[in-house]
């Protein structure tokens, strides 16, 4: 697709989201949903960048344009968009991010009426109706026809209200004192408003939004102050979100940072420990440590593997039944609460899980050792099917059946191949990603 990447809408606001993008973009996403429009309301929220007035103001023309009413709420993080588009009863929600990236860049993202991200099916018809101006202008309203839009002021309390109920009726969080860094993004007043209101001891970090400092040194990227505030407040957990809330970094007592691997290891253990765990299973990407896979078959818990994207372990989710599944990076989707990834639910899911154990964060969130892992980056000439190179179906064998798991693809943006080999025995992994990348260079590069 040429609009569509693997999140929405995304580049550099001004360059590629420009306000005419916006507007027509969202002309045939406002065009797409009214075949199927139930209230004739569409949801728009933004994160704290400064182009964010831009793109709203643009997308919000082209919705009225044709006809659609829109509900404005400002600053919220993603998973609120995904879960007021329901609530509010909207035919579909938009969230103006570019999530953990800098404030040069930006992007749009999209919700069905269920809080649910669009699959590629439907973006591919959005895209084709953005491109076809014959389509466009006889859509375009006229008279009274044209929408209207309304900002709604009380949203933040519904969301609050919400996420709390993710947090158990039979805990507080009285005397335990946790550092929030909200990476002066679109959680800035939400986070510290649940973590107070549940009766913690809070100190937060970047709450301070000036359309430019989003991500900037701080949050789920950089949550080293945050390591080091959690030692001087003597705090007993730390959390960082990234720009759009949707991701979440986890600091111990130690000021050490927890692996995302270890963190969806002890959320799966959690919920199977409760009875709330669907059907025994999780998922993870491919890009997930094999260390996470063996500690949950231990503990008798399947995880199902999928494509790095959130919206990819979604599907997965669905597809087997599942409510809990996350990447390594940080987005963990606790389905029975979210429809994306919530930085904010999970974070009372570790706080909750810290208080059941009666322990410190850092004895209960180290559960298992990660395997070692080696990646490398081959600059390359031409990108040939992997299955159509000569003895790759033979590598391949060869790593497995010495324990090593490749993961081995090319970049979607560069002339490079990406090669990941992870086992137990690392001198081994080192030994054979150096015949890995010598065979490749002769296939790619001869």
């Amino acid at each position: 697709m040429k609009l569509f990447g693997t999140d929405g809408v995304r580049g550099m606001a001004g360059e590629k989201i420009t306000a005419m993008l916006a507007m027509r973009l969202a002309m045939a996403a406002g065009i797409y949903f009214r075949k199927h429009s139930i209230t004739n309301k569409i949801l728009v929220g933004k994160d704290t960048r400064k182009s964010g007035y831009m793109i709203e103001n643009a997308i919000i023309s082209g919705l009225t344009a044709v006809g659609y009413d829109v509900r404005q709420i400002g600053p919220m993080p993603t998973p609120a968009i995904a879960f007021l588009t329901e609530d509010l009863r909207c035919d579909a929600g938009i969230m103006i991010s570019a999530s953990h990236n800098s404030y040069e860049d930006n992007g749009i993202k999209f919700f069905d009426k269920r809080g649910n991200k669009l699959s590629e099916k439907i973006e591919r018809q959005i895209e084709k109706i953005y491109f076809d101006d014959e389509l466009i202008n006889h859509h375009q309203a006229k008279y009274m026809e044209i929408g209207q839009t309304k900002r709604i002021e009380d949203v933040i309390g519904r969301y609050i209200v919400h996420v709390k109920n993710s947090f158990p009726r039979s805990m507080t969080l009285h005397n335990v004192r946790v550092v929030l860094d909200v990476a002066n993004g679109a959680a800035y007043k939400v986070a510290p408003t649940v973590f107070r209101e549940l009766g913690a001891d809070v100190f937060v970090l970047n709450d301070q939004p000036d359309g430019k400092n989003i991500n900037e040194n701080c949050g789920a990227l950089h949550p080293e102050r945050l390591g080091e505030e959690v030692k001087r407040y003597r705090a007993d957990v730390g959390f960082a979100f990234d720009g759009d809330a949707d991701r979440i970094v986890v600091v111990d007592e130690n000021g050490d940072i927890v692996d995302g691997d270890k963190l969806l290891g002890v959320l799966a253990n959690h919920l199977k420990e409760e009875g709330n765990l669907a059907n025994n299973g999780a998922v993870a990407t491919v890009m997930s440590n094999q260390a996470l896979e063996d500690y949950l078959t231990a503990q008798g818990i399947k995880l199902y593997r999928c494509n790095v994207g959130d919206k990819y372990v979604l599907e997965t989710m669905q597809k087997e039944g599942l409510n809990f599944g996350g990447e390594q990076s940080g987005h963990i989707i606790l389905s029975d609460f979210a429809k994306t990834g919530d930085a904010l639910a999970a974070a009372l899911q570790v706080s909750a899980y810290i208080l059941a154990k009666k322990k410190r964060a850092s004895q209960v969130l180290n559960p298992f050792e990660l395997y070692p892992q080696i990646l490398k980056n081959i600059k390359i000439k031409k990108k040939i099917p992997l299955e159509e190179i000569k003895g790759y179906p033979e590598l391949i064998a060869s790593l497995e059946k010495v324990h090593i798991r490749p993961l081995i693809r090319y970049s979607g943006t560069e002339n490079l191949l990406r090669v990941l080999l992870e086992g137990k025995d690392e001198a081994l992994v080192e030994k054979r990603m150096e015949e890995v990348l010598e065979f490749f260079s002769k296939a790619l590069n001869g």
